[in-house]
């Protein structure tokens, strides 16, 4: 038997890219997936698709920004499977762009998706992971929080951010909850649809068709951490394409 399989874990950001990847491989290799994003259409053709390949999946419409979104996930999770095993917090996005251009929206939407939701859903997580004693929080960061470069000053920001909450949660913890943080590299994903910076939107497809790595690679790293005894707990996954500075 998988260290996945019945397993109940719940994916935010699940409707496309490193989502959609983690969700369909997690259902594959036997666990009950429980999808959150905010295009429901596309949620709802993930779950057919997911139970069309004999698996089991539910999903409700998840903006990460709005914290009874992330209850409401949760309680989806525990309502249709009665527990949640696993928490992916994935959802980000990434309209990265130079400073000086003052794309302070953009700012505020990267600190709201990237940062706040993932204290969103470790809010919501946190008390049923403690009142059953167990659970694992995967939160997804980005090599972005590790080195900074020009134009992502802000992104990285969120994500060393990210690390950072995630480490302080993984010390908090105990020995009954695990924490992880994966850090992909560039990955072929939708990422330059909330680019508004044409220059920016320009160089970073170009660096995607020519370097990024599939959400695959992210999945199969996210399913490792998952998969290992209660008793090892993966702190943190980097995972980039070899091509990538």
């Amino acid at each position: 038997m998988s260290g996945i399989e019945g397993k109940i874990v719940a994916i935010t950001g699940a409707s496309s890219g490193i989502g959609e990847a983690t969700a369909l491989l997690l259902a594959e290799r036997g666990a009950k997936v429980v999808l959150g994003a905010r295009r429901p259409e596309l949620l709802e053709a993930l779950s057919k698709r997911i139970a069309n390949l004999g698996g089991e999946a539910d999903y409700v419409q998840t903006d990460v920004r709005k914290r009874e979104d992330l209850t409401g996930l949760v309680e989806l999770a525990r309502a249709r499977f009665g527990r949640l095993d696993v928490l992916v917090n994935n959802a980000g996005v990434m309209p990265v762009s130079p400073l000086d251009e003052l794309r302070v929206d953009d700012w505020e939407n990267m600190v709201d998706v990237n940062l706040k939701g993932v204290l969103f859903g470790i809010a919501a997580a946190l008390p049923v992971f403690r009142a059953q004693g167990s659970g694992h929080f995967v939160n997804t960061a980005s090599t972005a929080g590790l080195r900074i470069v020009p134009n992502m000053a802000v992104y990285a920001g969120t994500k060393f951010a990210v690390r950072a909450i995630s480490e302080g949660l993984r010390q908090e913890a105990g020995d009954k909850l695990r924490v992880t943080i994966v850090s992909p590299g560039m990955t072929r994903t939708n990422f330059g649809d909330g680019l508004t910076s044409p220059d920016m939107k320009a160089k970073l497809e170009e660096s995607r068709d020519s370097i990024a790595m599939p959400p695959d690679a992210v999945a199969r790293a996210i399913a490792f951490a998952i998969e290992q005894p209660d008793g090892i707990d993966v702190g943190e996954i980097v995972v980039r394409p070899t091509a990538q500075a």
